[in-house]
């Protein structure tokens, strides 16, 4: 079977990586997703075909003029077409080319539009442009990882554009629904500063109930920390009074469980050199594989910490799909190879998913434009003649 959101049209005129990364979600759950870019091609093409593949694979790409007078009359009967409308230019943008929600509500009532922005529609910052590692530092994340004394440390994917890809896809889900009942369209404001806010909220909590700023522990201590192996790392975590006393016999320290120093967290925190000595000789004298069997036989947490090469060839990713080949037609065009693009991460029990290749810019224009506003070849060598798409 198709998608679940088979029959929901969005046009895309992300770019990057947030604002297309929702579109890709709203693409792999069924929907047609148009992608609107230059007739040259999104700049973020330049960043190379296996960063772009994982935003925009399936999509299909219409090649537009948005700054000429057809190019808007082409989008503005797009927009009647569409259930979502998505954009991540600075704020003010998508207005100044003739695209506001007050614009598109008077073409499409029903229309759902997604903006999504470095610092929101409105707020002190929202002229500022930014990036995946503005949301991040703003937030105080970036001072919240690694161990004490280190500078600031960025995490090194990009974890605030996917998460705000992720607010931007449930809200706009939420708001076709609701587009279904009222009858009625509406806008949605996502930004990358409000993202990194939600990565810090247990901290800054904290802070603003205590005053007090945490501290920068590193992967852990005490049976909740990264291990060596014989032939690699592991990370165990063993959280709560349970998995502690489990842990303590896996490793053979059964007299650990009934010491009082070692009875709170407070308590094995405040003697966690001497645990992570004991620890760091246990685990060295074993294979990866003989102490995650030991512990998970217990019931205690563990996994191998794979290299990128290992995460590569690991069953998990591959028997559960998350990962596809799908056609590659830019990186050795005009040669067809294959590429390793997102795959399926639903696995609805009745509703399928869409997985399809990485449009060339404009691909699709004389497709999208023949299929949904009837526009004639005669009509389509003109707009290609005058550079419109």
């Amino acid at each position: 079977m198709g998608g679940p959101l088979e029959g929901v049209r969005v046009l895309d005129l992300g770019r990057y990586q947030a604002g297309p990364r929702c579109g890709l979600m709203l693409y792999r759950l069924g929907a047609d997703v148009i992608k609107i870019e230059p007739p040259q091609g999104e700049e973020s093409r330049t960043n190379g075909q296996h960063y772009w593949v994982q935003y925009n694979s399936g999509k299909r790409s219409l090649g537009l003029n948005l700054y000429s007078k057809e190019g808007k009359n082409i989008l503005s009967e797009l927009v009647k077409t569409a259930d979502i409308f998505i954009q991540n230019f600075r704020p003010g943008v998508i207005s100044t080319i003739g695209f506001s929600y007050e614009k598109l509500k008077e073409l499409n009532p029903k229309i759902v539009m997604v903006n999504v922005s470095a610092y929101g529609q409105f707020g002190p910052y929202k002229d500022r442009v930014g990036f995946d590692p503005i949301g991040q530092a703003i937030s105080g994340l970036m001072t919240t990882q690694g161990t004490e004394g280190m500078d600031p440390f960025k995490c090194s994917f990009p974890l605030i554009d996917r998460i705000t890809a992720l607010h931007a896809t449930i809200g706009a889900l939420s708001a076709l629904w609701e587009s279904r009942v009222s009858g009625e369209g509406q806008s949605l404001d996502v930004c990358l500063a409000d993202t990194g806010y939600t990565t810090a909220e247990i901290p800054i909590s904290t802070y603003l109930k205590t005053g007090a700023a945490p501290r920068r522990t590193g992967n852990g201590n005490t049976f909740t920390n990264t291990y060596q192996c014989k032939d690699g790392w592991v990370y165990l975590i063993s959280t709560g009074p349970r998995m502690w006393k489990r842990a303590a016999e896996v490793v053979g320290k059964k007299e650990w469980i009934d010491d009082e120093k070692y009875a709170t967290r407070q308590g094995r925190t405040e003697n966690a050199v001497e645990i992570e000595k004991y620890l760091s000789q246990w685990f060295s004298e074993k294979t990866r594989d003989e102490v995650i069997n030991l512990f998970s036989q217990h019931g205690v947490p563990i996994q191998k910490i794979n290299t990128i090469a290992e995460a590569a060839h690991d069953p998990h990713m591959r028997e559960r799909n998350i990962i596809e080949e799908i056609d590659d037609y830019i990186t050795d065009a005009p040669n067809v190879s294959r590429i390793n693009a997102i795959g399926d991460i639903f696995h609805f029990s009745r509703s399928g998913y869409q997985i399809g290749h990485a449009p060339t810019p404009g691909e699709h224009s004389r497709e999208v434009l023949s299929e949904i506003l009837n526009l004639s070849e005669e009509e389509l060598d003109a707009l290609h003649a005058e550079e419109v798409i």
